[in-house]
């Protein structure tokens, strides 16, 4: 992603990044997707012109992007 994730830097990050792959790979791809959905919600918001709920979804994508980031092989390496 280019910077350094700031969910790596909180114990529950570091939690999750020290699973074994097995476990991680389900929850990066329910990640991914709740990315993927909570932009969409967030686009839909913006169109009806809900700019705080447009924000918020955004938010929920960004953070589930830091999430699955933080599952991802590359970024579990030590």
């Amino acid at each position: 992603m280019g910077y350094l994730n700031p969910l790596l830097q909180l114990p529950a990050g570091k939690a999750l990044a020290a699973l074994p792959a097995d476990q991680r790979a389900p929850i990066e791809a329910v990640m991914r997707d709740l990315r993927h959905q909570a932009n969409t919600e967030a686009e839909k918001a913006w169109a009806k012109r809900k700019g705080p709920m447009a924000a918020y979804w955004r938010a929920v994508s960004t953070y589930a992007r830091h999430t699955a980031h933080a599952l991802s092989k590359e970024a579990a390496k030590p």
